[in-house]
């Protein structure tokens, strides 16, 4: 090789200018590339494109459509030269109800139009989605298929999913969660050439594949992964890099000529009379309730007020003072459908009992025998209906179990359905991640043994079972409370003494990888409860602190009164930050309700180290503010509080763990 030759090589290696090299640049601007935007004509009336509203979000509907109508030449996108990037993402956000076993849609293609080649595509079916591409080399062209299985699209819900191309590497992700990644055998083409190419929304140029689902985003992104862009995100299935301008209003009215362009409808119905279900199946569905006079929407399987005379809290009376078998250490109360409400109290003798709501108060309904009860968990599995409690103390054999029971919708009434051993129980917290159904027992104690293992029980489907699944180290465990932020699930405990110390650890675990791992650490003093909740797009988590104890020191009679604190997710730095302390008198609950459009928090104030009559208060949330005092409530001993709602207005239930009386106090608003 000349000495000229290898200088020119070495330059052109370096990308230095000279010897007839010129600068590299990409074919297209690196930045998002929004082809639905692209595709859409102006007028979509004309087209037959439609704009449909699901679960409260717009998208648009191509059934009506010519396949051709929803396309555009390459070369818009491809201004620089003819090659389609060697490493990009596609972001995809679709809502499809159903889809036959054996048929696929196309999301999109990019066909060479004078053989009519599929260059670039992308399809699903109703267990797997397919990214197909053509490659090239001296032996001839074929069609290569990498495909992701059971992505669970068709479930008529949105979703958003990230293809990121990096060579022989392929990822999915879907909703923010974990990806996806393949190792393909044939890699991503390098010098895959658009020229004379088109790309077609929701077809491959065919009616047959025509994709008939809802889109509401599909985005071109050369040169690296959107993952990161997009998550995490609040809303992870619609999380949002680029939206064509006429869908980005979630929830407003369209312009004035916007009907006019993109004929509007949206998949609901409103319904008259008594509160009608709210699930996540039902789609859209509005509710108008004549005594409220009010318009509430099922979103996230809870009615919303949407439009509705003001409603405010004016103050608390006394409805019903609620005679027990004995002491009560908490209350479940809670809905059979077709059957009506209940509330299951956990009592401290050898009988707890369940009241059903009966013209306006609780009546006594079903007695079952329990060893110190201390919480009842309400859950379901598909069409069944469970009741577990949690058993404080040993039975007449000395052996300590706590019971699920089953309702028997022939008997009406709770049976026995499966024991579990547990240690000096306090607590169960039911949930489902990722399809499954879980159990978690908080085990106080094993004698004077307070750092004992709580327990994951899963719900083994084939023997209609639960079985234990994973042991969590805790310090005298009183609470779990289980909560999803986007695609992720946390579980968090309320550890209360070591043995020698209240000021412990709380820990808040999340799952991954089939399993529940560290998160973060709180320094709690006493824990007896964590109340999780959502104030518009905010995530808060609030812990009952009780005692303040250590052995080291001498007893005071102050050290029940301490601050209960709240802490605030945030979300950038991914962890949840201290955002308010509230005094409290041994605190052993919290619950979180709302009125109209005002959030309140009332705490189960128990003990100030004097006597057990004290006031437990009522928080209204006031933005900058935080939480305020806004009512005072007399309680003895306090341990449980329920709030629930009938047709007849809104109320709260408290326990105590001190006198065999519960009461419920009506809210009354004007």
């Amino acid at each position: 090789m000349s000495a000229l030759l290898t200088l020119c090589v070495a330059l052109w290696l370096l990308g230095t200018p000279g010897c007839g090299v010129q600068h590299w640049e990409p074919c297209t601007d690196l930045r998002p590339l929004d082809i639905l935007a692209e595709a859409v004509p102006w007028n979509g009336a004309m087209s037959g494109i439609r704009m449909v509203q699901a679960e409260g979000v717009r998208g648009l509907q191509f059934s009506a459509t010519q396949p051709r109508t929803l396309s555009f030449p390459a070369s818009r996108l491809f201004s620089s030269c003819d090659l389609f990037p060697e490493e990009f993402s596609i972001v995809v956000t679709l809502r499809v109800s159903n889809l036959p076993p054996k048929k696929n849609e196309y999301l999109f293609s990019l066909l060479a139009e004078e053989k009519d080649t599929l260059l670039l595509g992308l399809r699903y079916s109703p267990t797997q989605l397919h990214f197909l591409f053509l490659t090239e080399d001296l032996a001839g062209a074929w069609q290569t298929r990498v495909s992701f299985r059971s992505p669970g699209l068709v479930d008529s819900q949105w979703h958003t999913l990230i293809l990121a191309v990096s060579q022989g590497s392929f990822s999915l992700t879907m909703d923010c969660g974990l990806p996806i990644d393949i190792m393909a055998d044939v890699p991503f083409p390098p010098t895959l050439s658009v020229k004379g190419a088109r790309f077609f929304v929701g077809s491959r140029k065919r009616t047959k594949g025509l994709f008939t689902g809802l889109i509401r985003q599909l985005v071109l992104l050369p040169g690296s992964d959107a993952t990161p862009r997009l998550c995490p995100s609040r809303n992870a299935r619609l999380a949002e890099l680029s939206i064509p301008q006429v869908l980005k209003r979630l929830t407003e009215k369209p312009d004035d000529n916007e009907v006019l362009k993109y004929p509007y409808e949206a998949d609901m119905k409103v319904t008259l009379g008594a509160r009608p279900p709210c699930t996540k199946a039902q789609g859209v569905q509005f509710w108008f309730d004549a005594a409220r006079k009010g318009l509430y929407l099922c979103a996230d399987s809870e009615w919303v007020s949407v439009l509705t005379a003001k409603t405010k809290l004016d103050y608390v009376e006394e409805h019903q003072s609620l005679h027990t078998n004995s002491e009560t250490l908490g209350i479940e109360v809670f809905n059979i459908p077709g059957v009506g409400l209940f509330a299951a109290t956990a009592n401290r003798k050898a009988r707890s009992a369940i009241y059903k709501w009966t013209d306006g108060k609780f009546v006594s309904y079903q007695n079952i025998a329990t060893h110190q009860a201390q919480s009842w968990r309400h859950f379901t599995i598909g069409k069944k209906i469970f009741l577990a409690v949690a058993n404080f103390g040993p039975n007449e054999r000395g052996q300590e179990f706590s019971v699920i029971y089953k309702w028997s919708p022939r008997k009406l009434k709770f049976t026995l359905y499966q024991r579990i051993a547990t240690h000096s129980a306090r607590d169960w917290e039911a949930f489902k991640v990722d399809g499954e159904y879980f159990l978690v027992v908080a085990n106080h104690r094993e004698g004077d043994n307070h750092n004992i293992d709580s327990v994951v029980y899963r719900w083994n489907p084939s023997s209609q079972l639960f079985e234990a699944n994973q042991s969590i180290a805790t310090s005298g465990a009183y609470d779990w409370e289980f909560f999803t932020v986007g695609p992720y699930s946390f579980l968090v405990v309320a550890n209360t003494f070591n043995g020698t110390s209240t000021q412990v650890h709380s820990h808040l675990y999340i799952w991954l990888v089939g399993a529940f791992q560290l998160f973060q650490s709180f320094l709690t003093f006493g824990a007896a409860d964590w109340e999780v909740f959502h104030i518009g797009e905010r995530i808060f988590l609030a812990v009952a602190n009780s005692h303040s104890y250590d052995v080291q020191m001498q007893a005071q009679n102050d050290s029940y009164v301490l601050s209960s604190v709240i802490y605030e997710l945030n979300v950038t730095a991914q962890t949840f930050v201290k955002f308010q302390d509230i005094p409290t008198c041994s605190a052993l609950d919290w619950e979180f309700f709302s009125v109209g459009e005002d959030h309140f928090l009332v705490v189960a104030n128990s003990f100030d180290g004097n006597t057990f009559s004290v006031n437990s208060i009522i928080y209204r949330w006031q933005g900058y503010e935080g939480f305020v005092a806004v009512h005072k409530l007399p309680t003895f001993g306090c341990r449980d509080w329920e709030a629930f709602n009938t047709t007849a207005g809104s109320y709260l239930i408290y326990s105590s763990a001190k006198e065999p009386l519960s009461r419920v106090l009506k809210l009354k608003t004007g």
